[in-house]
């Protein structure tokens, strides 16, 4: 996918503009409300740092690499957190309030902070990068509620479009360095693309009859989509609704019948979910063990690869092929 065909396709613009909410107003106010009340909106950040807020760590390590020296990225989610359930701390709403721009990802995967975000975007550029994928390339799992999927990360081709959102929000609040932002994109797309032949060459290595991703919920979908492997999740889309006892004795089920060895747990979900699954396939006479730890909604340390984007999908992919090989 060329980024400039994804620039033309989907040009900078608010992707939401609510109203300010009132009951929320109070908590901002103790929280660090702007000085002059206007939420930095139209202020000249050429000659300083640019104060970024971004919710999940994929979005937050993609504005550092975007942005490089122009910015400071405040990042809401580190590691094993859940966004699907998070709730937004004091400390939180204060960054938010005094950050210049704020990106999050958007198609319901933050559910929590949805009027935390409407509240943004009344007040200074808020992109929900997600929203920048043109809606035929998305996911509508019939079991999500007519929502789509916004596990977008684990398709690079899609990340590709809120990549290019990120470089032109940035561009749009300060233009007089738009060139080193799109520079930065530019570099950082050869490595995703470098990225994608990686995950093509190792998946490939799999036989195809063991190519059955089981997880601790339903987190891989475009990462099954793009490299043609069959995805189960013990629970669905969002972590916000849990798996049952049904759920766990279905999950087993279609373990021993499809004889697989391997499940994998997630960094951001308690294992135990994963566990409940291998000793109900084990009671049916399976042999199922844990294959590894993914990260799906959260990623590794910071400092670590694993704590970037291009680091987290690598070690997604060796664990994945070294379990099912």
């Amino acid at each position: 996918m060329n980024h400039n065909d994804t620039r033309r396709y989907w040009r900078s613009r608010l992707l939401v503009t609510g109203t300010l909410l009132i009951l929320l107003l109070p908590l901002l106010a103790a929280c660090g409300e702007a000085a002059d009340g206007s939420g930095n909106e139209g202020n000249d950040v050429s000659g300083r740092t640019i104060q970024v807020a971004a919710t999940t760590q994929q979005i937050a390590d993609a504005a550092r690499v975007i942005g490089g020296d122009r910015v400071d990225v405040y990042g809401m989610m580190g590691p094993g957190i859940d966004p699907h359930l998070y709730k937004a701390s004091a400390g939180d709403v204060s960054e938010l309030e005094g950050a210049d721009i704020v990106f999050y990802n958007g198609l319901n995967l933050e559910g929590r902070l949805a009027d935390l975000m409407v509240t943004m975007a009344a007040e200074k550029p808020t992109y929900a990068v997600g929203a920048a994928i043109p809606e035929d390339m998305l996911a509508e799992p019939p079991e999500f509620e007519g929502k789509f999927d916004p596990h977008v990360w684990f398709d690079p081709a899609l990340w590709k479009f809120a990549l290019q959102q990120i470089a032109d929000g940035l561009a749009d609040l300060d233009p007089d360095n738009a060139d080193t932002y799109e520079a930065n994109l530019d570099a950082y797309l050869e490595e995703v693309e470098a990225l994608e032949a990686y995950a093509e060459e190792q998946l490939a290595t799999v036989p195809e009859g063991q190519r059955v991703l089981v997880t601790a919920h339903d987190a891989f979908g475009y990462f099954g989509l793009r490299w043609g492997y069959e995805v189960r999740g013990l629970q669905g889309i969002s972590t916000a609704t849990e798996a049952g006892a049904g759920d766990v004795q279905d999950l087993a089920e279609f373990l021993v019948e499809r004889n697989i060895k391997a499940v994998f747990i997630e960094s951001s979900i308690p294992q135990s979910t994963v566990d409940a699954v291998i000793e109900a396939a084990d009671a049916q006479g399976g042999d199922v063990t844990v294959g590894g730890e993914l990260y799906s909604d959260a990623m590794g340390d910071e400092g670590t690869e694993e704590g970037t984007y291009l680091g987290m999908y690598r070690h997604n992919v060796d664990v994945i092929v070294e379990a099912l090989k």
